[in-house]
């Protein structure tokens, strides 16, 4: 089983794409008002908005497809995901998502098909839930007391209620704590603020899951047509139509700093692009700063950076399968949790179905799957190893084994079933997705005081944004980031 991230056959399906964006980086020397470096969902977001300003902005990302830890690829057919697949909001009017929002400013519009029921298997056993309010809180009463439901249902309507100011910051076990004592209760709130930001409930900010429990049951819950890359492609759209420039291939080797502001990057195929306003980072904390000469940044940021705390990164199975005799109703989204220790390594794995909603997305008579361990595979069980090595792949087959036990809880025969079958690593994350050790995202704890930083850095015109910025991981969270670091870098 080969990489998902093949890159003979990625370089060689981009370089047309990448061309077509750009005539010759070699020799590209420009000026510009913003570049963003990056096209992550929160770069776009954030470059797209600028262009909708009126600014001139240019977008450089170094992988040959745009989209980040978003972006989709095809392979003999099937149309694979590599990154987020469960979307709130995105067909409804007036969504309160804040993807939904910043599609809505740039007029562009991603088709979606709403639907209301996925499937967690539980340790306990199968809980059957979706966007029904009732039928989620009768399968809950399956698991819990009577006594107990009394007290998630006066928890679910603080959850409900709009944040004090001084609530901002605090983790969403301060509430748990004082509100809920049944054991599987508790736990849930785990698995539920694990699913969101790769932390459990003393990590996760509770404003993140005050947005959750009051989008739950009050929006749709969409998958969009085309994969989390119709949205990519939407932001793109955005941008190139109020005269923004994206740059495929063209990876920045340097920030350029001149008289104490960001004044440009250098790109690594040769070139410059100086800037008249800002330099946004769509990159992580840790690779940002390594984007600078020594001694451009204070020392205490550049320190405070390298030391913040990382999720752990991904292991995917893309499988491209024989739909044969399965169920016409086949829902799109499964959970199996393996024990109630969340957050251990390979416990949560998640698993995706696109093509029983979008039949575009495999052959006919096929299905496209996509099952994950997100922000639970450890790097260091990778680190060192070459990605054409024989250990590599035997550890590559090793380690997938949960996520094909996983799916033989939804679907039993799926290896005889298999038609194709790509793994992606840390390893491939760190390389293509340039994530230093392959990471999730940040993972600043609430409960330990930690907040995600803004927009701002010590340096004068010099921007971040995406997931290790406020308010963090997920696409909602990118999306608020983006929007956030526009406000600032065009003001």
């Amino acid at each position: 089983m080969a990489d998902y991230a093949d890159p003979r056959r990625v370089r060689e399906e981009g370089e047309e794409r990448s061309m077509s964006r750009a005539s010759d980086l070699r020799t590209l020397d420009a000026e510009t008002d913003v570049v963003v470096i990056g096209s992550g969902i929160g770069g776009l977001t954030c470059a797209a908005l600028l262009a909708k300003n009126g600014l001139a902005v240019t977008v450089c990302e170094s992988h040959v497809t745009p989209g980040g830890a978003a972006h989709g690829f095809e392979r003999d057919g099937f149309h694979f995901e590599s990154g987020p697949s469960f979307f709130t909001g995105l067909s409804a009017e007036n969504s309160a998502n804040p993807m939904s929002m910043v599609l809505a400013q740039l007029d562009e519009r991603v088709e979606s098909v709403a639907y209301d029921r996925w499937h967690f298997h539980f340790p306990e056993g199968l809980f059957v839930t979706g966007s029904n309010e009732e039928r989620f809180h009768r399968e809950l009463a399956r698991f819990v007391s009577p006594e107990a439901m009394k007290e998630w249902l006066r928890f679910e309507e603080v959850m409900k209620q709009p944040l004090a100011p001084d609530q901002t910051h605090q983790p969403f076990s301060s509430v748990v704590d004082e509100m809920l004592s049944d054991s599987f209760l508790r736990r849930l709130c785990d698995f539920d603020a694990f699913s969101l930001s790769g932390m459990d409930a003393g990590g996760t900010p509770l404003a993140e899951m005050n947005f959750m429990f009051k989008e739950r049951f009050q929006s749709t819950v969409d998958y969009p047509i085309g994969g989390s890359q119709a949205i990519v492609d939407a932001l793109v759209r955005g941008l190139e139509k109020n005269g923004g420039v994206l740059l495929l291939g063209a990876h920045v080797d340097e920030v350029i700093v001149e008289e104490g502001r960001a004044a440009g990057v250098k790109l690594r195929r040769g070139g410059s692009l100086r800037t008249r306003r800002a330099v946004v980072s769509n990159a992580t904390v840790w690779d940002t700063q390594d984007l600078f000469p020594p001694g451009a940044l204070p020392a205490a940021w550049c320190e405070a950076s390298a030391q913040a705390p990382q999720c752990e990164s991904i292991l995917h199975l893309h499988l491209g399968i024989d739909a044969s005799g399965l169920p016409e109703d086949l829902p799109i989204h499964h959970v199996v949790l393996n024990s109630w220790d969340v957050t251990a390594p390979q416990n949560m794995c998640n698993i995706s179905i696109p093509s029983t909603l979008d039949p575009s997305l495999a052959p006919k008579g096929h299905h496209v799957v996509h099952a994950y361990t997100a922000g639970n595979e450890p790097y260091e069980v990778w680190q060192g190893l070459h990605h054409k090595s024989d250990a590599y792949i035997a550890l590559k087959n090793e380690r997938a084994e949960v996520l094909w036990r996983a799916m033989e809880k939804i679907i039993p025969d799926v290896r005889e079933r298999a038609r194709l079958a790509l793994i992606g690593t840390p390893l491939t994350h760190e390389r293509f997705l340039r994530r230093k050790r392959g990471t999730y995202g940040a993972a600043y704890r609430a409960d330990l005081g930690q907040a995600f930083p803004g927009p701002a850095t010590p340096l004068d015109g010099f921007y971040c944004c995406g997931d290790s910025n406020m308010p963090g991981v997920g696409v909602p969270a990118v999306a608020v980031s983006g929007m956030m670091t526009a406000g600032a870098a065009g003001a």
